[in-house]
């Protein structure tokens, strides 16, 4: 049996023209980390609310239409201040995100080496460092799902102190990586092999035209993921 979705409210503040493009965007990206967009809520505002990101009235009814879909969260298309992510998550009694962690959660359900999934580890815990104040309980609503892969939840409940220890302990190791790569670099720079680099955008066609150059079969499909051959 195919596996039920997570579904999504997507929500942004801006001029229409603007925010339409990025919206569809996002749900594209919240459809490669496994989730559905089922509504749209937009506010025109010159910048966002500093407390709830959407006017209070907005936000109101945006919990009124969370319970008409069904939906098990929202996610915003700016990255939400600690403030803003606690106080929605109190109004709407449900996972919020915002595109920053949809974005490091695809990352952390495709990166395959190493020293990728010790990146990714180490971009989400700067984040949810940053967002630790006062958020225990909004944190707690996620649960399992979109925006919880990478770092499991006992990372997520340890205080800054011992986040940080693990971001520098996770630095050394992506340094001596590095080292390890430039010398490997280095001795293929002085073979005098040529090096070619596939580099574009997300869902831009990297797989599809390394595929049709060279006959591998790399994994190509119409999605929001990032690809890099070196």
């Amino acid at each position: 049996m195919e596996e039920k979705k997570e579904e999504y409210i997507l929500v942004a503040v801006g001029r229409e023209e603007d925010t339409a493009v990025s919206l569809r965007e996002l749900a594209d990206l919240l459809e490669t980390a496994g989730g559905k967009a089922v509504d749209f809520v937009t506010q025109n505002l010159p910048h966002p609310d500093p407390a709830t990101y959407l006017g209070s009235g907005k936000a109101e009814e945006l919990r009124w239409i969370m319970e008409e879909e069904g939906a098990v969260g929202i996610v915003c298309d700016d990255e939400l201040s600690p403030a803003q992510m606690k106080n929605l998550s109190d109004l709407l009694d449900a996972k919020v995100l915002d595109r920053t962690l949809l974005i490091l959660d695809i990352f952390a359900s495709h990166a395959t080496t190493r020293e990728g999934k010790l990146q990714v580890e180490m971009a989400q815990l700067k984040y949810r460092s940053s967002h630790l104040t006062g958020m225990g309980k909004a944190l707690s609503r996620l649960g399992g799902g979109i925006g919880t892969r990478g770092p499991g939840e006992t990372k997520l409940e340890n205080d800054r102190r011992v986040i940080k220890s693990r971001i520098s302990s996770l630095s050394e190791a992506i340094r001596d990586m590095k080292r390890v790569r430039e010398t490997t670099r280095k001795r293929r720079t002085e073979s005098a092999l040529p090096v070619m680099a596939l580099v574009g955008y997300t869902n831009s066609g990297k797989s599809t035209f390394l595929n049709y150059l060279t006959g591998v079969d790399v994994l190509s499909e119409d999605k929001l993921h990032i690809f890099c051959l070196e």
